[in-house]
Protein backbone atom coordinates (compact mmCIF):
# COMPACT_ATOMS: atom_id res chain seq x y z
CA UNK A 1 0.00 0.00 0.00
CA UNK A 2 1.47 3.76 -0.67
CA UNK A 3 1.87 5.70 1.67
CA UNK A 4 2.40 9.40 2.65
CA UNK A 5 5.80 9.67 4.61
CA UNK A 6 5.41 12.74 7.33
CA UNK A 7 8.98 13.06 8.09
CA UNK A 8 12.61 12.08 6.54
CA UNK A 9 13.68 8.07 6.58
CA UNK A 10 16.61 7.92 8.81
CA UNK A 11 18.61 5.00 7.12
CA UNK A 12 18.38 2.63 4.93
CA UNK A 13 17.90 -0.28 6.66
CA UNK A 14 16.05 -3.46 4.95
CA UNK A 15 12.68 -2.28 6.86
CA UNK A 16 12.73 1.36 5.55
CA UNK A 17 13.44 0.46 1.86
CA UNK A 18 9.94 -1.36 1.69
CA UNK A 19 9.13 1.99 0.87
CA UNK A 20 11.35 2.20 -2.37
CA UNK A 21 9.09 0.43 -5.03
CA UNK A 22 7.97 1.92 -8.32
CA UNK A 23 4.34 2.13 -7.09
CA UNK A 24 5.65 4.35 -4.25
CA UNK A 25 7.29 6.71 -6.40
CA UNK A 26 4.60 7.23 -8.79
CA UNK A 27 2.19 7.69 -5.44
CA UNK A 28 4.72 10.08 -4.46
CA UNK A 29 4.21 12.02 -7.80
CA UNK A 30 0.51 11.88 -7.48
CA UNK A 31 0.70 13.78 -4.40
CA UNK A 32 3.34 16.40 -5.30
CA UNK A 33 2.06 17.33 -8.51
CA UNK A 34 -1.82 17.34 -6.51
CA UNK A 35 -0.07 19.78 -4.26
CA UNK A 36 1.68 21.69 -6.85
CA UNK A 37 -1.36 22.29 -8.50
CA UNK A 38 -3.49 23.40 -5.61
CA UNK A 39 -0.61 25.90 -4.34
CA UNK A 40 -0.19 27.72 -7.71
CA UNK A 41 -3.16 27.21 -8.73
CA UNK A 42 -2.29 25.06 -12.01
CA UNK A 43 -5.58 22.79 -12.36
CA UNK A 44 -6.79 22.19 -15.43
CA UNK A 45 -3.44 22.37 -17.34
CA UNK A 46 -2.00 19.63 -19.27
CA UNK A 47 1.06 17.94 -17.94
CA UNK A 48 3.83 16.15 -19.99
CA UNK A 49 5.81 14.00 -17.77
CA UNK A 50 9.40 12.81 -19.77
CA UNK A 51 11.86 9.87 -17.88
CA UNK A 52 14.71 8.13 -19.65
CA UNK A 53 15.61 4.26 -18.75
CA UNK A 54 13.71 3.56 -15.21
CA UNK A 55 12.27 7.05 -14.88
CA UNK A 56 11.29 6.46 -18.70
CA UNK A 57 9.20 3.35 -17.54
CA UNK A 58 7.92 5.52 -14.46
CA UNK A 59 7.11 8.03 -16.83
CA UNK A 60 4.88 5.43 -18.70
CA UNK A 61 3.40 3.80 -15.56
CA UNK A 62 2.37 7.65 -14.44
CA UNK A 63 0.34 7.90 -17.54
CA UNK A 64 -1.12 4.60 -17.15
CA UNK A 65 -2.42 4.59 -13.81
CA UNK A 66 -2.89 8.58 -13.35
CA UNK A 67 -4.33 9.83 -16.43
CA UNK A 68 -6.47 12.25 -14.61
CA UNK A 69 -2.56 14.37 -13.48
CA UNK A 70 -0.43 13.14 -16.81
CA UNK A 71 -1.77 13.81 -20.19
CA UNK A 72 1.19 12.97 -21.79
CA UNK A 73 3.91 11.01 -21.38
CA UNK A 74 7.44 10.52 -23.36
CA UNK A 75 9.34 7.26 -22.08
CA UNK A 76 13.18 6.92 -23.09
CA UNK A 77 14.70 3.69 -23.54
CA UNK A 78 12.05 2.27 -20.93
CA UNK A 79 12.68 -1.47 -19.81
CA UNK A 80 8.76 -1.89 -18.95
CA UNK A 81 9.02 -5.22 -19.23
CA UNK A 82 10.58 -6.88 -16.06
CA UNK A 83 12.23 -10.36 -16.08
CA UNK A 84 14.40 -11.83 -14.09
CA UNK A 85 17.23 -13.42 -16.02
CA UNK A 86 18.05 -10.82 -19.03
CA UNK A 87 20.93 -12.47 -21.03
CA UNK A 88 19.27 -10.65 -23.94
CA UNK A 89 21.41 -8.04 -22.27
CA UNK A 90 24.41 -9.20 -23.78
CA UNK A 91 23.20 -10.62 -26.88
CA UNK A 92 22.47 -7.38 -28.09
CA UNK A 93 26.10 -6.55 -26.78
CA UNK A 94 27.52 -8.99 -29.24
CA UNK A 95 25.15 -8.02 -31.55
CA UNK A 96 25.73 -4.10 -31.35
CA UNK A 97 29.60 -4.46 -31.23
CA UNK A 98 29.33 -6.76 -34.49
CA UNK A 99 27.09 -3.90 -36.13
CA UNK A 100 28.93 -0.97 -35.67
CA UNK A 101 32.54 -2.02 -35.32
CA UNK A 102 34.86 -1.72 -38.90
CA UNK A 103 35.85 -5.33 -38.43
CA UNK A 104 32.34 -6.15 -38.46
CA UNK A 105 31.71 -9.73 -36.76
CA UNK A 106 35.49 -10.42 -35.82
CA UNK A 107 35.30 -7.96 -32.84
CA UNK A 108 33.13 -10.06 -30.43
CA UNK A 109 34.65 -13.20 -31.57
CA UNK A 110 38.02 -12.00 -30.90
CA UNK A 111 36.22 -10.38 -27.20
CA UNK A 112 34.93 -13.87 -26.45
CA UNK A 113 38.23 -15.40 -27.56
CA UNK A 114 40.08 -12.62 -24.83
CA UNK A 115 37.58 -13.58 -22.46
CA UNK A 116 38.00 -16.98 -22.32
CA UNK A 117 41.66 -16.77 -22.20
CA UNK A 118 40.94 -14.25 -18.88
CA UNK A 119 39.38 -17.26 -17.20
CA UNK A 120 41.59 -19.61 -18.10
CA UNK A 121 44.54 -17.06 -16.53
CA UNK A 122 41.97 -17.42 -12.91
CA UNK A 123 42.08 -20.51 -12.34
CA UNK A 124 45.87 -20.60 -11.38
CA UNK A 125 46.85 -18.76 -8.33
CA UNK A 126 50.11 -17.91 -9.46
CA UNK A 127 48.63 -15.32 -12.34
CA UNK A 128 46.99 -13.25 -9.68
CA UNK A 129 49.58 -10.68 -9.49
CA UNK A 130 49.92 -10.59 -13.59
CA UNK A 131 45.85 -10.15 -13.91
CA UNK A 132 46.41 -7.15 -10.72
CA UNK A 133 48.62 -5.59 -12.93
CA UNK A 134 47.35 -5.70 -16.15
CA UNK A 135 43.83 -4.83 -15.13
CA UNK A 136 44.79 -2.18 -12.42
CA UNK A 137 43.41 -3.37 -9.43
CA UNK A 138 42.71 -1.12 -6.62
CA UNK A 139 43.84 -4.45 -4.27
CA UNK A 140 45.84 -7.49 -4.89
CA UNK A 141 43.43 -9.92 -6.92
CA UNK A 142 42.09 -12.81 -4.25
CA UNK A 143 39.54 -15.80 -5.00
CA UNK A 144 38.30 -17.45 -2.33
CA UNK A 145 34.93 -18.46 -3.84
CA UNK A 146 33.10 -18.72 -6.88
CA UNK A 147 31.18 -15.15 -6.10
CA UNK A 148 34.60 -13.42 -5.70
CA UNK A 149 35.78 -15.05 -8.90
CA UNK A 150 32.01 -14.19 -10.83
CA UNK A 151 32.37 -10.89 -9.34
CA UNK A 152 35.77 -10.59 -10.65
CA UNK A 153 34.62 -11.40 -14.32
CA UNK A 154 31.57 -9.52 -14.13
CA UNK A 155 33.49 -6.51 -12.89
CA UNK A 156 35.69 -6.20 -15.85
CA UNK A 157 32.93 -6.96 -18.31
CA UNK A 158 31.17 -4.10 -17.48
CA UNK A 159 33.87 -1.63 -18.76
CA UNK A 160 32.65 -3.06 -22.42
CA UNK A 161 29.31 -3.70 -21.61
CA UNK A 162 29.14 0.18 -20.86
CA UNK A 163 31.06 1.37 -23.40
CA UNK A 164 27.76 -0.32 -26.16
CA UNK A 165 25.08 0.75 -23.47
CA UNK A 166 26.41 4.70 -23.97
CA UNK A 167 28.15 4.03 -27.09
CA UNK A 168 28.49 7.69 -28.79
CA UNK A 169 26.12 9.40 -26.37
CA UNK A 170 26.61 13.08 -25.42
CA UNK A 171 27.00 12.47 -21.42
CA UNK A 172 29.99 14.70 -21.78
CA UNK A 173 27.25 17.74 -21.87
CA UNK A 174 26.43 16.64 -17.82
CA UNK A 175 30.21 15.82 -17.31
CA UNK A 176 30.53 12.35 -17.49
CA UNK A 177 34.26 11.75 -19.03
CA UNK A 178 35.29 9.03 -21.81
CA UNK A 179 32.91 9.35 -24.23
CA UNK A 180 35.44 9.44 -27.14
CA UNK A 181 35.86 5.56 -26.53
CA UNK A 182 33.29 4.19 -28.80
CA UNK A 183 32.31 0.55 -30.02
CA UNK A 184 35.03 2.02 -32.57
CA UNK A 185 37.47 2.31 -30.80
CA UNK A 186 37.51 -0.59 -28.65
CA UNK A 187 36.99 -3.00 -31.42
CA UNK A 188 39.81 -1.70 -33.31
CA UNK A 189 42.12 -2.09 -30.31
CA UNK A 190 40.51 -5.47 -30.41
CA UNK A 191 41.43 -6.26 -34.34
CA UNK A 192 45.23 -4.67 -33.34
CA UNK A 193 47.18 -8.39 -33.81
CA UNK A 194 50.51 -6.07 -33.61
CA UNK A 195 49.29 -5.54 -29.29
CA UNK A 196 49.59 -9.76 -29.47
CA UNK A 197 47.20 -12.62 -28.65
CA UNK A 198 43.37 -11.39 -28.07
CA UNK A 199 43.77 -11.31 -24.28
CA UNK A 200 46.03 -8.68 -24.58
CA UNK A 201 44.16 -6.19 -26.43
CA UNK A 202 41.34 -6.84 -24.16
CA UNK A 203 43.71 -5.76 -21.22
CA UNK A 204 44.90 -2.57 -23.50
CA UNK A 205 41.00 -1.82 -24.44
CA UNK A 206 40.65 -1.95 -20.36
CA UNK A 207 43.07 0.29 -19.75
CA UNK A 208 42.45 2.85 -22.59
CA UNK A 209 38.84 3.24 -21.13
CA UNK A 210 40.44 3.44 -17.64
CA UNK A 211 43.04 6.42 -19.02
CA UNK A 212 40.07 7.92 -20.73
CA UNK A 213 37.38 7.83 -17.41
CA UNK A 214 40.36 8.89 -15.51
CA UNK A 215 40.03 5.90 -12.94
CA UNK A 216 42.90 4.88 -11.38
CA UNK A 217 42.17 1.55 -10.61
CA UNK A 218 39.25 -1.26 -10.36
CA UNK A 219 37.68 -2.42 -7.12
CA UNK A 220 36.91 -5.43 -7.87
CA UNK A 221 36.88 -7.10 -4.19
CA UNK A 222 33.22 -8.52 -3.94
CA UNK A 223 33.92 -8.74 0.21
CA UNK A 224 34.61 -5.38 -0.18
CA UNK A 225 31.49 -4.54 -2.58
CA UNK A 226 28.76 -6.54 -0.46
CA UNK A 227 29.98 -4.23 2.61
CA UNK A 228 29.61 -1.13 1.24
CA UNK A 229 26.25 -2.62 -0.45
CA UNK A 230 24.86 -3.78 3.40
CA UNK A 231 26.07 -0.32 4.90
CA UNK A 232 22.31 1.41 5.32
CA UNK A 233 23.76 4.86 6.35
CA UNK A 234 23.48 7.76 4.20
CA UNK A 235 26.65 8.42 4.40
CA UNK A 236 27.86 4.79 2.71
CA UNK A 237 29.21 4.84 -0.38
CA UNK A 238 26.27 3.42 -2.21
CA UNK A 239 23.86 5.38 -0.51
CA UNK A 240 24.40 7.55 -3.56
CA UNK A 241 21.77 4.74 -5.64
CA UNK A 242 23.73 1.78 -5.65
CA UNK A 243 21.84 -0.20 -2.69
CA UNK A 244 18.78 1.13 -3.77
CA UNK A 245 18.81 0.16 -7.34
CA UNK A 246 19.98 -3.27 -5.86
CA UNK A 247 17.34 -3.41 -3.64
CA UNK A 248 14.36 -2.71 -6.41
CA UNK A 249 16.19 -5.28 -8.86
CA UNK A 250 16.46 -7.79 -6.26
CA UNK A 251 12.92 -7.14 -4.82
CA UNK A 252 10.38 -5.80 -8.12
CA UNK A 253 12.34 -6.06 -11.56
CA UNK A 254 14.99 -8.45 -11.55
CA UNK A 255 16.71 -7.34 -14.54
CA UNK A 256 19.61 -9.32 -14.08
CA UNK A 257 22.21 -9.19 -16.77
CA UNK A 258 23.81 -13.15 -16.54
CA UNK A 259 25.72 -14.77 -18.91
CA UNK A 260 23.09 -17.48 -19.27
CA UNK A 261 23.34 -17.42 -23.49
CA UNK A 262 25.84 -18.57 -26.22
CA UNK A 263 25.51 -16.06 -28.40
CA UNK A 264 27.09 -13.49 -26.43
CA UNK A 265 30.61 -12.36 -25.38
CA UNK A 266 31.55 -13.42 -21.69
CA UNK A 267 31.21 -16.32 -19.26
CA UNK A 268 30.77 -16.18 -15.26
CA UNK A 269 28.32 -14.61 -13.95
CA UNK A 270 24.77 -16.48 -14.30
CA UNK A 271 21.53 -15.67 -12.75
CA UNK A 272 22.32 -17.64 -9.60
CA UNK A 273 25.27 -15.04 -9.01
CA UNK A 274 22.67 -12.20 -8.92
CA UNK A 275 20.64 -14.01 -7.00
CA UNK A 276 23.40 -15.09 -4.57
CA UNK A 277 24.08 -11.08 -4.12
CA UNK A 278 20.03 -10.60 -3.30
CA UNK A 279 21.20 -13.05 -0.48
CA UNK A 280 24.07 -11.84 0.57
CA UNK A 281 22.99 -8.57 0.99
CA UNK A 282 19.51 -8.40 1.84
CA UNK A 283 18.85 -11.74 3.65
CA UNK A 284 18.03 -15.18 2.81
CA UNK A 285 14.29 -14.21 1.91
CA UNK A 286 15.70 -13.16 -1.41
CA UNK A 287 15.58 -16.62 -3.17
CA UNK A 288 14.96 -17.25 -6.74
CA UNK A 289 11.23 -17.43 -5.75
CA UNK A 290 10.54 -14.92 -4.25
CA UNK A 291 12.39 -12.10 -6.63
CA UNK A 292 9.93 -14.42 -9.41
CA UNK A 293 6.93 -13.74 -7.87
CA UNK A 294 7.98 -10.03 -7.49
CA UNK A 295 8.66 -9.51 -10.87
CA UNK A 296 5.60 -11.48 -11.97
CA UNK A 297 3.42 -9.24 -9.54
CA UNK A 298 5.28 -6.05 -11.80
CA UNK A 299 4.15 -7.04 -14.78
CA UNK A 300 1.09 -8.13 -13.85
CA UNK A 301 0.01 -4.44 -12.17
CA UNK A 302 1.97 -2.54 -15.48
CA UNK A 303 1.10 -4.98 -17.96
CA UNK A 304 4.55 -5.49 -18.93
CA UNK A 305 4.47 -5.01 -22.94
CA UNK A 306 1.13 -5.13 -23.32
CA UNK A 307 0.90 -1.41 -21.55
CA UNK A 308 -3.01 -0.06 -21.90
CA UNK A 309 -2.88 3.38 -22.27
CA UNK A 310 -2.82 6.45 -24.73
CA UNK A 311 -0.39 9.48 -25.80
CA UNK A 312 2.89 7.86 -24.82
CA UNK A 313 5.68 7.89 -26.87
CA UNK A 314 8.45 5.12 -26.35
CA UNK A 315 11.71 6.10 -28.18
CA UNK A 316 14.65 3.27 -27.98
CA UNK A 317 18.37 3.47 -29.54
CA UNK A 318 18.94 -0.20 -31.06
CA UNK A 319 22.28 -0.02 -30.04
CA UNK A 320 21.16 0.05 -26.41
CA UNK A 321 20.99 -3.17 -24.62
CA UNK A 322 18.04 -1.99 -22.70
CA UNK A 323 15.50 -1.93 -25.68
CA UNK A 324 15.17 -5.53 -25.39
CA UNK A 325 12.94 -5.06 -22.74
CA UNK A 326 10.93 -2.20 -24.18
CA UNK A 327 8.29 -1.16 -26.87
CA UNK A 328 9.77 -1.73 -30.26
CA UNK A 329 7.00 -1.19 -32.30
CA UNK A 330 3.35 0.72 -31.95
CA UNK A 331 0.42 -0.59 -29.76
CA UNK A 332 -1.93 2.24 -30.61
CA UNK A 333 -1.99 5.39 -32.99
CA UNK A 334 -1.13 7.15 -29.62
CA UNK A 335 0.94 4.56 -27.97
CA UNK A 336 4.16 4.68 -30.41
CA UNK A 337 7.41 3.34 -30.78
CA UNK A 338 10.30 5.16 -32.23
CA UNK A 339 13.52 3.50 -33.38
CA UNK A 340 16.84 5.15 -33.57
CA UNK A 341 19.12 2.90 -35.54
CA UNK A 342 22.43 2.87 -34.05
CA UNK A 343 21.81 5.02 -30.95
CA UNK A 344 22.59 4.51 -27.49
CA UNK A 345 20.62 4.77 -24.03
CA UNK A 346 18.48 7.61 -23.65
CA UNK A 347 20.32 9.19 -26.43
CA UNK A 348 17.26 11.46 -27.62
CA UNK A 349 17.07 13.07 -24.04
CA UNK A 350 20.73 14.61 -24.95
CA UNK A 351 21.67 18.18 -26.47
CA UNK A 352 21.57 17.91 -30.08
CA UNK A 353 25.26 18.11 -31.39
CA UNK A 354 26.64 16.80 -34.71
CA UNK A 355 28.04 13.43 -34.00
CA UNK A 356 25.39 11.79 -32.81
CA UNK A 357 23.79 9.08 -35.36
CA UNK A 358 21.27 10.66 -37.85
CA UNK A 359 18.50 9.12 -36.11
CA UNK A 360 18.08 10.55 -33.23
CA UNK A 361 17.52 14.01 -34.35
CA UNK A 362 14.78 12.22 -36.52
CA UNK A 363 13.34 11.21 -33.48
CA UNK A 364 13.60 14.91 -31.54
CA UNK A 365 11.86 15.82 -34.30
CA UNK A 366 8.98 13.29 -34.32
CA UNK A 367 8.87 13.91 -30.78
CA UNK A 368 8.28 17.26 -30.94
CA UNK A 369 5.76 17.18 -33.51
CA UNK A 370 3.53 14.28 -31.65
CA UNK A 371 3.58 16.47 -28.29
CA UNK A 372 2.46 19.50 -30.23
CA UNK A 373 -0.60 17.54 -31.92
CA UNK A 374 -1.77 16.02 -28.84
CA UNK A 375 -1.36 18.99 -26.69
CA UNK A 376 -3.54 21.07 -29.48
CA UNK A 377 -6.17 18.99 -29.25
Amino acid sequence: MEQTLESGISDMKLENLRFLSSRQALADLAHFQTVLNQDLGLSGRKWVVFGGSYPGSLAAWYRMKYPHLAYVAVASSAPVNAVVNFPEYLEVVQASLASLARNRSTCPKTMKVAFDSLIQLLAYKENYEKLTEHFRLCAMLEINSIMDNNFFLETIAEFIMDIVQYNNDNREFEGVKGGNVTIEVICDIMAKESLGAPYDRFVAVVQTILEATKQTCISAEYKKFIMDMKDYSWEGTASQGGRQWLYQTCAEFGFFQSTDSLSQPFSGFPLSYYVQQCKDIFGPGFSLSSITDAVQQTNEYYGGLHIQSSRIIFPNGLIDPWHALGINSNISYDVVAIQMQDAAHCADMYPERPEEPLAVPVARRSIFTLLTKWLQS
